[in-house]
């Protein structure tokens, strides 16, 4: 394939599809503190429609994807890569907005645990995904007065996270490099401009709100979307939702460290089973897929 210009230096087995989940990790939940930090002044839905602006120009101009000979099969997938992505962050800064943010991730955890549950094969997998799930639901129900609307948002976010990994899989197969990505992220963009552009189109000429949109959105989408669309191509996606057991307790230590909120010991303990949790789950060489060939 002529396109294949950058998809193989990101699948060279130097850089483990691992590290590379964990570092997105860590920058999502980061920027999504910040941006919780900015509900005061900003919309939430301008926030995400700032954040996907920024990503869908950085990724477009580093990526150039080639659109010409693309089959239609091709662009159904990347449209759909596109929706996901955009009901996903929306639904969770509308969630944000509503209860706190390690609870938010946690609940919203429900959608990629479900489909490792789904997806694994061995015991052992389900052992680990159990362990998981103790440490969603001592994270998830330790509090009894939770908002029930961003409960909800927080589930529709989840599931439009499990769509994500495994469209973003389809399109990491299809789509050379970060081609997809830049693709899906002109869709997400366009789909979300009128409500953003309703919500808070006054706050759009602000150069300091423009500024922080700019940097939430490489935070939270730039650098956590790129390196997981590159490990998906050798990570298969039960696995990847295994690792992302890690986000609630992403979430609740940017919590602590952005927006001040404590951790209880019954959220530390809980924190622990997760990471245990994802630790056993990547011990295993069996864990890593092969390369998807372009």
């Amino acid at each position: 394939m002529t396109t294949q210009k950058s998809s193989a230096p990101m699948v060279s087995p130097v850089v483990s599809p691992i590290w590379l989940v964990l570092v997105g990790i860590l920058s999502v939940q980061l920027g999504a503190g910040v941006a919780k930090s900015l509900f005061d002044e900003v919309s939430p839905t301008t926030l995400v429609w700032l954040r996907l602006v920024t990503s869908a120009i950085v990724l477009a101009v580093i990526a150039r994807p080639a659109l010409r000979g693309r089959s239609r099969a091709d662009w159904w997938v990347v449209l759909g890569f596109g929706l996901s992505l955009g009901v996903m962050n929306w639904a969770i800064y509308q969630a944000f907005a509503r209860i706190p943010l390690g609870i938010a991730v946690t609940i919203e955890f429900v959608g990629p645990l479900t489909l490792a549950v789904l997806g694994s094969r061995r015991v052992r997998d389900l052992l680990w995904v159990a362990l998981a799930a103790v440490g969603v639901l001592l994270l998830g129900f330790e509090r009894v007065d939770l908002d029930l609307v961003g409960v909800l948002l927080a589930l529709v976010a989840g599931a439009a996270w499990a769509s994500y990994i495994l469209l973003a899989k389809s399109t990491g197969e299809r789509w050379p490099g970060i081609d997809g990505l830049a693709v899906a992220s002109v869709v997400a963009t366009l789909m979300l401009t009128p409500f953003a552009v309703h919500a808070g189109g006054d706050v759009l000429g602000d150069p300091r709100i423009l500024l922080l949109g700019a940097a939430i959105g490489l935070l939270s989408s730039v650098i956590p979307y790129t390196c997981e669309l590159v490990a998906l191509r050798s990570l298969r996606p039960a696995v990847f939702g295994i690792l992302m057991s890690l986000e609630p307790a992403a979430a609740a230590l940017a919590g602590l460290l952005v927006l001040g909120e404590v951790l209880s010991p019954v959220q530390l303990v809980a924190m622990a089973c997760v990471v245990v949790a994802s630790i056993g789950a990547t011990r295993s060489r069996s864990t890593i897929a092969q390369p998807v060939p372009d």
